[in-house]
């Protein structure tokens, strides 16, 4: 045994020899548009905090000069605004990010941490499966890791970011996790790369139309968020993480609680709500508006943390903060499909409302649904179990439910968003708020089919008296007040005072008690 000088100097030998290989290899990630593994967790984490945990891992023995240390993956901690999380980022430029046995048990470590002590868990992911070579070992390792996705599932924040390849069994392990980013043209994720498609469908499809950042956002709905580049995705999941808490046992970071101004909550002028809420419903009931409006008008700052953007786009979930505090957000948008609920739509909600659940973030819900969308498609792609996702993820909710009426709230769409029925705690609608079985047209057309066929048969005004039908019917059932009086809206208020009610509620709600877990485990309609 050497002298301690000795000890050191080998030390060194080896990391010199581990940066050496680090500057090599940043040549070729760069060429392709792509940070390193390192890159990438020194541009998420705050300066200075990463620490490497088993830098000195390698496949096989000192003799192996084919084993590198690290075996093609990073893994340690750091902090987020001097949050501590755990992270591990796959190296493309080492077989490329396959995992083999050591890789996949640095993984698995990191994530026995991050569960441990209550941790968020950050995977960046860039590699190409399984490594070939180490046969149904590396196959055990994506086992393992799967296991352990489900056993952190909704006791820590779990975040997954696609940075190049993740092929094969590597997608599952996303698929498990809270939330997904991926990046626009340069990450690409999916089971059976497009020679195997080819092979045995017949289909000639790329990379990018089989699996790209685009194509998971759009149309799978994989994809939480499509960065525009690397450092937009990252910066991405640093906004994100500032709305969920270390662990399902805490509640996220409290900030001070600002308006879109700039000026304390105290000093606000009631004319900036006024101006923005009052005049946002168009006098037109089938007149679209955008619903962002009415959220950016009642939350801190009027900043708005979209998840999903652009998949089911009639309806829009994500993060805000009211009085400081996070909410998560759940509303239709009317500027699609006249903000109908359909299967896409019911899965992505229903999937935010748990995520909310399981990390203590009180859900606020604005609605203006005419209904579930109609037609075959939609019957026989299964929307009737498809659509209880979304009754049963409200239902199961114990943290505080804030909901608002906009303007239409009809049939089952009524029931299934946030509706004092399946436990919301606060309803409230706007003045405007049609809540009926249907509207005013489609129900005069059924209540009063034979009465107007016989005004037809007699040469009267079909028109003029179905106008007077219609009119009736509007005033008598498609108001907000028939709820009220019988207490399933809490009450109905003037837009501009929607951000005072909110966060009222909001702060009555702080300490609601949550009752204890039922000893059964529900069901849910998968």
């Amino acid at each position: 045994m050497g002298t301690m000088r000795d000890a050191v100097d080998d030390l060194h030998r080896r990391c010199e020899a581990i940066d050496a290989r680090t500057v090599r290899m940043a040549e070729k990630q760069h060429s392709q548009g792509r940070m390193t593994a390192q890159e990438r967790i020194d541009l998420l984490l705050d300066p200075g905090s990463f620490v490497e945990i088993d830098r000195f891992a390698r496949p096989g023995s000192e003799a192996d000069t084919d084993g590198e240390y690290g075996d093609g993956v990073i893994t340690g901690y750091g902090e987020i605004d001097g949050r501590t999380v755990c992270v591990f980022s796959q190296d493309a430029s080492y077989k490329g990010g396959s995992l083999g046995k050591v890789h996949g048990r640095r993984i698995l470590k990191i994530m026995e941490l991050a569960m441990k002590t209550g941790r968020p868990l950050i995977g960046i992911n860039d590699g190409g499966g399984a490594r070939i070579q180490e046969g149904v070992e590396s196959q055990a390792m994506y086992g393992e890791i799967f296991q352990r996705n489900v056993q952190a599932s909704g006791q820590i924040p779990q975040i997954s970011l696609i940075m190049g390849y993740c092929a094969g069994g590597a997608s599952y392990s996303p698929a498990l996790t809270d939330f997904v980013v991926m990046v626009d043209q340069t990450s690409h994720m999916f089971i059976t790369g497009p020679d195997v498609v080819k092979t045995v469908t017949g289909e000639d499809v790329g990379f990018e139309d089989l699996g790209g950042g685009r194509t998971h956002s759009t149309k799978s709905g994989n994809v939480h968020y499509l960065g525009a580049d690397e450092e937009d995705a990252l910066s991405y999941v640093r906004v994100l993480l500032s709305h969920l808490p270390d662990n399902n046992a805490c509640e996220a970071p409290v900030f001070d609680a600002m308006d879109w101004t700039g000026r304390p909550l105290v000093d606000r002028a009631p004319l900036d709500l006024e101006k923005k809420l009052n005049s946002l419903i168009p006098d037109s009931p089938t007149e679209p508006y955008d619903m962002h409006e009415a959220i950016e008008g009642v939350v801190d700052d009027g900043e708005f943390l979209e998840v999903q953007e652009l998949f089911a786009r009639n309806i829009l979930v994500g993060f805000a903060r009211v009085e400081g505090r996070s909410v998560g957000i759940v509303a239709n948008q009317p500027l699609h499909f006249a903000g109908c609920l359909d299967i896409d739509a019911a899965e992505k909600a229903a999937r935010f409302v748990r995520t909310c659940n399981a990390f203590n973030v009180p859900i606020l819900t604005f609605v203006d649904v005419p209904g579930f969308l109609p037609g075959t498609t939609q019957e026989w792609s299964g929307i009737i179990r498809r659509g209880a996702k979304l009754i049963y993820a409200y239902a199961e909710a114990t943290v505080p439910m804030v909901t608002v009426i906009t303007r239409k709230a009809y049939g089952a769409g009524y029931d299934v968003l946030g509706s004092k029925h399946l436990g919301a705690d606060v309803n409230l609608a706007w003045p405007s708020a049609e809540i009926a079985i249907m509207g005013a047209q489609g129900a005069t057309s059924i209540v009063h089919r034979r009465r107007l066929a016989k005004v037809r048969e007699e040469g009267g005004d079909v028109e003029a008296v179905r106008a007077e039908l219609e009119r009736e019917y509007q005033d008598r059932y498609c108001t907000p007040y028939v709820a009220a009086e019988l207490g399933y809206i809490d009450g109905v208020i003037t837009p501009a005072d929607t951000r005072k009610h909110v966060a009222g509620a909001l702060r009555a709600l702080r300490n609601e008690a949550v009752p204890a877990p039922r000893a059964h485990r529900g069901n849910i309609p998968l």
